[in-house]
């Protein structure tokens, strides 16, 4: 399998993720909040699919000595530059090697992914505010 196939994976299990996140927050708490607008479900939809692709990690430029002898970079101490994705799995922080080439990509990704995070974050406490006004109107209306 190409690498480049384990990047295509990743983004497709990572969409996947996004919409079990989708279910298992609106759909489950539709029954609880009588008025979550669904333009407004629809508008967090939408931005999230507008932050394509997104990960969650962080992107950090090294510098690192090269194996040659008589390198005049690692000589002057200036070293070569490497990026590392950082990225938890399985409870652990893990690092991968990225190419020069996918920098910029990744990092796109990396932002993308902290915007989506800041939105979940704005939906959640959404959630509980008209959880609240809806529960509030219904104690008044049984008086």
């Amino acid at each position: 399998m190409p690498q480049s196939w384990g990047g295509v994976i990743f983004f497709g299990y990572l969409f996947f993720l996004l919409d079990l996140m989708y279910v298992l927050c609106i759909h489950t708490t539709m029954s609880k909040i009588k008025d979550v607008s669904k333009d407004r479900i629809r508008a967090y939809l939408e931005e999230v699919k507008s932050l394509w692709p997104a990960v969650k990690g962080s992107l950090t430029e090294v510098r690192k000595p090269c194996i040659r002898p008589n390198c005049k970079a690692c000589a002057s101490g200036e070293k070569h530059r490497a990026y590392l994705f950082s990225f938890m799995k399985d409870g652990r922080q893990r690092c991968r090697y990225v190419a020069k080439e996918f920098v910029s990509e990744l990092q796109k990704a990396v932002e993308n992914g902290r915007r989506i995070e800041k939105l979940m974050s704005w939906l959640g406490e959404e959630l509980i505010e008209d959880y609240r006004a809806n529960r509030d109107r219904d104690k008044d209306k049984s008086k």
